[in-house]
C-alpha cells in the first residue's frame, strides 16, 4: 500500500472514532441535562420559597407511595424475568451485592449508622441510576438497552425489597406485632406490592388492557421528575457535615463509581470471561451513578436524607468523568 492510500485511511479512521466519541457525549449529555435541570428547578422552588415548606416532604411521599410503585409495577410487568438469567447480569448483581454488604459494614462499623440508615447507605453505593440516565447511556454507548433493562429487573425485583425489609425491621423494631408486620410488608410498602404484582402479571402472562395500564403510566411518569424536584428542594436546607460525615460521603461515592465497575471489570474478565461489548455493557452499567430513589427512601421513612441527597448529587457529577473514561478504555 503506497504512503498516500495509508494515510487517507488513517485519516478516514480517525474521523470515524472521533464522530463515534462525539455521539458518545452527546448521549451522556443529553441523560444528564434533564436531571441537573429538574433538580436545579426543586433548587429554585425551595429557594425562593414558591410552593411553600411541606412541598418538599409531600413531592417525596408522593413519589414513594403512587409515582414509583407504578413505574415498578409497568416495567416488571412487562419485563421477561429470565432476561435476568444471563452471565452478564450476573456479573452485574455479584458486584452490586458485595458493594452493598461493604457498605453495610463500613456503615456499622466504622461510621455507626443506625441498621436503617446502613440500608440507605448501602443502596446509595450500589444502587444504580439505570432508568433516567442508564438508558441513553445504554443507547448511545451500546446501541441498544437490553442489558441496562435486565439489570434494572434485578435491581427492582431483588434489591429494592431487599432494602424495604431492612429499613422497615429497624424503623418498628420493638413494635408489638413485628413478625405480622414483616409478614404484611408486601401488602403495607407499596414499592414492595407494585414490584410483587408486576412479577405476577408477567409470570402468568397477561396482558393488561390499555384503558388499565394509561392512568398508571401517566403516574409512573411523575416519579423520576418528582423525586428529582423534591431532592432539589431538599439543597437549601443543607447540614454542613463534619470530618466523619465528609468521609462517609466520599467513601460512598467512592463505592459507586470506582469499586463498583471495577469490581464488575474484574469479575466479567477473569471469572466470567466476558469480552468486548458484553465487558463494556457490564462496567458501564456498574459504573452509573446512584438512583434518586435512596433518597425518596430515607425521606418517607424519616431518616437522614443530608447524606444519600450528597451521594446521588456527588455520584451524577463524577460519573460524567468516570463513564467516559470507561468507554475510552473499553470500547
Amino acid at each position: 500500500m503506497n504512503p498516500g492510500r495509508r494515510t487517507a485511511l488513517s485519516g478516514r479512521a480517525v474521523r470515524a472514532a472521533a464522530a463515534e466519541w462525539v455521539g458518545f457525549v452527546q448521549a451522556v449529555i443529553s441523560g444528564f441535562v434533564p436531571i441537573w435541570g429538574v433538580t436545579a428547578m426543586g433548587w429554585a422552588a425551595g429557594r425562593f420559597d414558591l410552593l411553600g415548606r411541606q412541598a418538599q416532604p409531600v413531592l417525596a411521599r408522593f413519589a414513594f407511595t403512587f409515582a414509583m410503585p407504578a413505574l415498578l409495577f409497568l416495567t416488571l410487568s412487562k419485563a421477561p424475568v429470565g432476561e435476568i438469567a444471563e452471565p452478564e447480569v450476573a456479573v452485574f448483581a455479584i458486584s452490586l451485592l458485595l458493594v452493598f454488604g461493604a457498605a453495610l459494614l463500613l456503615s456499622r462499623n466504622v461510621f455507626r449508622a443506625r441498621p436503617a440508615d446502613r440500608a440507605v447507605n448501602a443502596m446509595t453505593a450500589s444502587y444504580v441510576n439505570s432508568a433516567n440516565l442508564g438508558i441513553p447511556v445504554a443507547i448511545g454507548v451500546l446501541g441498544d438497552t437490553t442489558f441496562i433493562a435486565a439489570a434494572a429487573v434485578f435491581q427492582m425485583l431483588f434489591v429494592t425489597p431487599l432494602i424495604m425489609v431492612l429499613i422497615d425491621l429497624d424503623v418498628h423494631q420493638g413494635v408489638r406485632g413485628q413478625w405480622r408486620r414483616f409478614a404484611l410488608l408486601p401488602l403495607r410498602n407499596p414499592v414492595i406490592g407494585a414490584s410483587a404484582a408486576g412479577v405476577a402479571v408477567s409470570a402468568l402472562g397477561l396482558s393488561l388492557p390499555t384503558v388499565m395500564t394509561e392512568p398508571i403510566r401517566m403516574v409512573g411518569g411523575a416519579g423520576v421528575p418528582a423525586a428529582l424536584f423534591a431532592l432539589g428542594m431538599s439543597l437549601n436546607t443543607r447540614v454542613v457535615p463534619d470530618a466523619k460525615g465528609i468521609a462517609e460521603r466520599l467513601v460512598l461515592v467512592g463505592l459507586k463509581t470506582a469499586a463498583q465497575p471495577l469490581l464488575a471489570y474484574v469479575l466479567g474478565r477473569w471469572l466470567f470471561g466476558l469480552h468486548g461489548h458484553a465487558l463494556l455493557a457490564v462496567v458501564l452499567c456498574s459504573g452509573l451513578p446512584t438512583a434518586q430513589n435512596a433518597f425518596v427512601y430515607a425521606a418517607e421513612y424519616r431518616l437522614r436524607t443530608d447524606v444519600p441527597r450528597d451521594v446521588v448529587v456527588w455520584s451524577t457529577l463524577l460519573s460524567l468523568i468516570t463513564l467516559s473514561l470507561i468507554t475510552w478504555l473499553l470500547a
